[in-house]
């Protein structure tokens, strides 16, 4: 009999997506058209209001799609004028991405540790780090001169911040802000109950940064959306994302178009395609749907490992609207024998999918060597990043392959229980 596999992600196609893909094709226009602008209004529509349908105080909203969420945060941070030497804080727990778009500007990420519960960015940590003076330990690759001017938030797993609390200290601090959001759609934060549902900051200096990566909560295979209620951000983003020129090619190629154009900026070639789009404008149409598929795994799995004494569980709250884009658990160390790698080798070795998300960025080569960045300047990251395992979430995954990555964490915990 062969051993089931629990992939850590599959991707959920349906045939509305393939015949959109194929009658793309068939239209004889494939790379940024009709069907990109189609997906950028649907796609701001759907970040305007609840997840679930609620009423919303509508806002201005502009969408502009790109080929990842690494192109929307760098066009984000250039549209908001960042310049080399200036300082963003950015938190250590983040992909790659977050940071080095700050890089590709010659500016300078202040890192900053995270909350130890739902591992967003700490902003008493960073107001510390805003504050204090160049030499000190605690700020780390931040030289004496270094102005800080934006901060770039990432909502774990698709928890979000508390957006007030964002909103508050980026004015407090006259800072500009671009959420990483690439793990956040459909989500919603409140103040408390008797309040409307945000699912992003909408101050006149942010911006919103969306995957759709193949393994993101809603795809285009690859892909990427930068969000803003600014329209001038917006059209320095949608000029900058081709080239810097004043006519994209839907406009110069259209039968009723102009062929002439000028570049009016040294843009980037971060345009998403009509391909691409055709996928995103059914993935966006279920996106709630497939969400709530991910809720009621989450559930599955808290209910089921409630008891188990090895483990921390993420903490559920009434004035969230969780994406559950990852379910993460994280080890009580000192009630097993074994560390996290050999938890996960247990994984892998039983068929069970499985990641970490993340190397917190401070224990990164790049980051040590460049800015000196130590594991105890980030104590609650460094302590947290090693007890970390995500587990298979996804919408589409089989009773079966839920009720083996249920058994397999149990046996496991113990297996090599204290």
């Amino acid at each position: 009999m062969t051993k089931l596999q629990v992939p850590f992600f599959r991707p959920a196609l349906q045939e509305d997506e393939i015949n959109e893909v194929v009658a793309t094709l068939r239209s004889g226009w494939l790379t940024s058209g009709p069907k990109v602008k189609r997906f950028e209004e649907e796609f701001a529509a759907a970040v305007s209001g609840r997840p679930q349908g609620a009423k919303s105080k509508a806002h201005s909203v502009h969408a502009v799609a790109v080929n990842s969420s690494t192109a929307a945060l760098h066009l984000a941070v250039e549209a908001l004028g960042l310049k080399p030497g200036q300082g963003v804080l950015v938190p250590t727990m983040t992909f790659a991405a977050t940071a080095e778009v700050v890089r590709y500007q010659g500016a300078t990420p202040i890192l900053v540790d995270c909350d130890p519960f739902t591992l967003n960015m700490d902003l008493e940590d960073a107001g510390r780090r805003a504050e204090s003076g160049g030499q000190k330990s605690e700020v780390r690759g931040r030289g004496s001169d270094t102005k800080i001017v934006g901060i770039m938030p990432v909502h774990v797993g698709g928890t979000l911040m508390n957006l007030d609390h964002l909103e508050q200290f980026a004015n407090a601090h006259s800072l500009w802000v671009v959420e990483d959001a690439a793990h956040a759609f459909p989500v919603g934060w409140r103040a408390k109950a008797d309040q409307p549902w945000q699912q992003r900051s909408n101050g006149s200096k942010s911006v919103t940064c969306y995957s759709f990566y193949a393994n993101k909560t809603i795809t285009t295979g690859e892909g990427g959306m930068a969000v803003t209620s600014n329209a001038r951000l917006a059209d320095r983003m949608r000029l900058m994302s081709l080239h810097g020129l004043s006519a994209d090619a839907w406009g110069r190629y259209a039968s009723n178009g102009s062929w002439d154009y000028k570049i009016v900026a040294p843009g980037y070639k971060y345009n998403l395609t009509d391909i691409a789009a055709a996928i995103g404008i059914h993935q966006l149409g279920r996106g709630e749907a497939m969400r709530r598929e991910r809720e009621e795994i989450a559930r599955t799995y808290r209910e089921a490992f409630a008891a188990i004494g090895q483990v921390d569980l993420p903490a559920g709250d009434a004035n969230r609207i969780e994406s559950w884009h990852l379910f993460a658990i994280r080890l009580r160390l000192k009630s097993l024998k074994i560390d996290r790698n050999e938890f996960i080798d247990e994984l892998k070795r039983a068929g069970v999918g499985c990641s970490v998300h993340w190397r917190p960025l401070h224990l990164h080569p790049y980051y040590q060597k460049t800015f000196g960045w130590r594991a105890k300047d980030f104590p609650v990251a460094t302590a947290q990043w090693k007890r970390l395992v995500s587990l298979p979430i996804f919408p589409g995954m089989r009773e079966d392959e839920i009720s083996h990555v249920i058994r397999t964490v149990k046996r496991i915990c113990k297996h090599h229980a204290r």
